[in-house]
């Protein structure tokens, strides 16, 4: 892949749609903190907590947000946005675009079925495995080692990285990224005990992927028990994320590193799980919930409720019983002196 040119200041500002600086030929040579950005360098400041910081930093220029009052203590350029992460996603951009995608066409090391259906302009890697009757859509791009099952519906313009594995019947939408190693279709984790053993309960389902989605690597989305696990549109999974049979994912919602859903929970559109989260099954977590990392939820969640703990409850609620737990070494020690107090009274 060719080298990108050299990145000046004014190619950051007219990213921005700012005016061009004076002295805009100058290079700039990455992104980093207030406090490790050198003379070359663009730094970013997104709220009053890093003003101290603003002060010593020695970047040529900051993005800062509109809101923050900065002093003229450095001899750093500052570029005034409204949004400091999307301002500085574009300049990320500029110093990171997309790979070159590999041209259209096969690999002679794939084996695809007679019978699957590939669209002309797909990008297939060395040693895919594509099975009985799978459809690709347009454009997508299947990097190597991945593995597609039978009667695959594959969407428009999705990517598969090294190693995937898509397991029979699944429905991936258009736009859906899969990071490497990851699984779908996974038989769901049943099993009943028959007197003697544990029985496996068969698990007819499937898994739906639906647009706009993106999971990390090595994450597990279980098939259902019949039906479908359902991941909503615009949905974004991190890495090590387990996803168990019959769950429901909203629209839109996040859901962060190793945290795990229980089978049939059922989480409403734009929620968001923090990492290492647990989720019990057969619950609902409403419409634009939290969970703070490492809650363990056993129990429905309204909607727009904050929530942790272990076992997660109200957010401030939660709070104030770590507070008390705190304490009770010291509540402990008054205690044993109010009942030597009572009993000297009864004596």
């Amino acid at each position: 892949m060719a080298l990108s040119p050299p990145i000046k200041l004014a190619d950051i500002t007219a990213a921005l749609g700012l005016p061009a600086p004076g002295g805009g030929d100058r290079v700039v040579t990455g992104i980093a903190s207030l406090a490790d950005a050198g003379p070359t360098e663009l730094a970013m400041v997104t709220s009053d907590a890093y003003v101290k910081q603003f002060a010593k930093t020695a970047a040529m220029a900051v993005v800062a947000n509109r809101k923050v009052k900065l002093p003229a203590t450095t001899a750093a350029l500052v570029f005034r946005v409204d949004d400091t992460d999307a301002a500085i996603a574009k300049v990320l951009m500029l110093f990171a675009p997309p790979p070159e995608r590999p041209p259209a066409g096969m690999h002679s090391s794939a084996q695809i079925d007679p019978t699957a259906t590939i669209h002309a302009s797909c990008a297939i890697g060395a040693n895919v495995v594509i099975g009985q009757r799978s459809t690709l859509g347009a454009r997508v791009l299947v990097h190597p080692g991945v593995v597609i099952g039978d009667d695959v519906t594959i969407g428009d313009d999705c990517q598969l990285l090294p190693n995937v594995v898509l397991r029979q019947r699944v429905t991936i939408g258009n736009r859906v990224s899969i990071h490497a190693g990851t699984v779908i279709g996974t038989d769901g984790f049943g099993y009943r005990w028959d007197g003697k053993q544990h029985a496996k309960v068969p698990q007819i389902g499937t898994v739906v992927i639906e647009d706009d989605v993106e999971i990390g690597s090595c994450c597990c989305v279980d098939r259902a028990k019949f039906g479908a696990t359902r991941i909503g549109r615009g949905t974004k999974i991190d890495n090590l994320v387990q996803v168990a049979h019959n769950v429901q994912i909203g629209p839109h919602s996040i859901i962060i590193a190793q945290t795990g859903i229980a089978g049939s929970a059922r989480l409403g559109a734009n929620v968001i799980l923090g990492g290492q989260t647990a989720v019990r099954d057969h619950i609902t977590i409403g419409e634009a919930a939290n969970a703070a990392a490492r809650s363990a939820i056993a129990s429905n969640v309204p909607p727009k409720q904050v929530v942790s703990g272990m076992p997660a409850l109200p957010h401030r609620q939660s709070l104030r019983e770590q507070a008390a737990l705190r304490r009770l070494p010291e509540l402990l020690v008054q205690v044993r002196k109010l009942q030597e107090e009572i009993k000297r009274l009864k004596k």
